[in-house]
This record gives structure tokens, sequence and C-alpha cells, in this order.
């Protein structure tokens, strides 16, 4: 299990290792030091494996507990994709601590999303009615990490756009789960679960390392950063402050009414909408 905890890492590095040494390969002379160095595309397909050999086995015995209920990260109407409630792991893979991340665009009732395949292949982000939305703390705790330096990019609203995001996500790899995730804001419930926030407005996170906040606080804007398709809020819960190495912990959202149901516990599925009332932070305890 320690090793299945590392086991991206472990891929990346290894991935690194192959294409340095087949590079340095090509460029120096023959000696001790070129002699040294064609072993190492070896070296990361041994690491490579090692990686995939444990990933499988590994993720069959892991633990999976009761859903942790938290407060949702926004208000008003939207809808889920990649919905841990149609499947798990929601984003396809466990990498990141995704496992059940959801993902959530806003859908107002007095105006629409952009609809995909028309207009630009690349939108403006402001045209999506999520830009700038407040994004608010699922939980009581203490802010862990914050980044809010990554730059907003256009929308990806076409095949051709999409095709190109996936393109641009394996160079976002090399780089670990800070260009994945965008700019995002990490809280430690008391609890002692992590609450991740991501895809966030540049320079709009309220909140440092250090702070205490409480549920339902506002912490930043939504945004379009990182790996992301359009403007949408990506939140999930881990057992780590790191991405690299957390697993992705079950959530479902506080007082959500989903498809026009009661409010009360619960997460949408893919293509199904919630709304959350505005609420004041939890209180001081």
């Amino acid at each position: 299990m320690a090793l299945y905890r590392v086991r991206t890492p472990l891929l990346l590095g290894s991935a690194v290792t192959i294409l340095a040494g087949t590079l340095l390969s090509l460029v120096l002379p023959s000696g001790a030091v070129a002699s040294v160095v064609a072993l190492l595309p070896l070296v990361g397909l041994v690491g490579m494996l090692a990686a995939f050999l444990v990933a499988l086995p590994a993720s069959r015995h892991l633990q999976v507990g009761e859903p942790v209920v938290v407060r949702s990260p926004v208000v008003g109407r939207w809808a889920a994709l990649n919905s841990p409630a149609t499947k798990v792991p929601s984003h396809g893979v466990r990498a990141y601590g995704q496992a059940y991340a959801i993902d959530l665009v806003h859908e107002p009732d007095d105006g629409a999303r952009p609809e995909f395949g028309a207009g630009a292949a690349m939108r403006d982000a402001t045209e999506y009615p999520a830009f700038g939305q407040d994004v608010r703390a699922m939980v009581d705790g203490v802010v862990v990490t914050v980044h809010d330096r990554q730059r907003d990019h256009r929308a990806r609203s076409s095949t051709a756009a999409v095709v190109y995001m996936m393109v641009e996500g394996m160079l976002r790899e090399l780089g670990g789960p800070r260009f994945i995730v965008g700019n995002h804001v990490v809280v430690r419930s008391d609890d002692g679960v992590f609450a991740l926030v991501a895809h966030l407005q540049r320079g709009s996170v309220t909140v440092r390392e250090g702070d205490r906040v409480r549920a339902g606080q506002r912490v930043g804007s939504c945004g379009n950063s990182g790996n992301s398709s359009e403007p949408h809020v990506h939140a999930q819960l881990m057992d780590r402050r790191s991405a690299w190495t957390g697993q992705g912990v079950p959530l479902a959202f506080a007082d959500v009414a989903v498809e026009e149901g009661d409010p009360g516990v619960g997460l949408p599925a893919d293509g199904e909408r919630m709304t959350v009332a505005q609420q004041a932070p939890s209180p001081d305890r």
C-alpha cells in the first residue's frame, strides 16, 4: 500500500528517467559516463513496471468508508459532471486523490451555459456563468495549501479543442498535481480529512496557509486554471494533504436539493442539477 501511494510520482519519475537517458545517450561521447547513462531507460522501465504491477492489486484492497458529509463549495444551481454518484473512480483514475471527486458547472435559471460545439472552438472563460462565482470552504479547519498564480485559459469548447486539451494535459502531468488542478485551496478539517477545491480564478483566493476557516466561508472564485475544459469547480476529499500521495475519500453535500427534490444530504449524478441555498458560514467553535 505504501508503494501504491507513490505510484503516480514513481510513474512520472520513471518517464523523465527514460526521456533523459535517451536524449543524453544521443549527445554524450563514448565512455564511462555514457555507459551509465545508457542504463537510465532500463531503470525507468523497471520503475514504470513496478508502478503498474502494484496499481491494480492494491486498488482492490482500498478501504472505503461512509461518505463524509460536507458543505457544498457553491451556492445556486449547478450541474454535476464526472460524479462519483455515477461511477468510481469518477474521473477515470485514482491518481491525485480524485477517486471520489466531482466537477460542478453553473447553470443559473436565468442563463444557460454556452453549448459545446457551437461558436468559437476556444471561448473566452468569461462567457461561462460559472466564471467568477464564489467558491466556499467545505469544512471547518485550517488552510494547509494555497496556490493561485496560474492563468485562466480559454475554454475547450469543440471536439478539436478537447483533443488539444488532452495533449496539453500530458504535458501538464510532467509538472505534477499543481498543474492539473490549477489554482486551488486545501483545508484540513477538524476530523483530519483534507478538502480540496480547484480550478480557481487567478488572484481570487482570499485565504492563506495557516488561516482557520469555517464551512461556507468564501475562499476564492471559480476560474478556468489547470486541466480544465470550461470554468467549473472541482471538489474532492483526501486522506493526505498532498495530492501526490493522498487517496480519495467519499463525500456527500449537506442541504442540497437534487433535481428539484427536497433539501438534504445528497450528491448529484452526471447531468443532474443540484440547488444550494445561500447559507452563512458555520459558527465558530
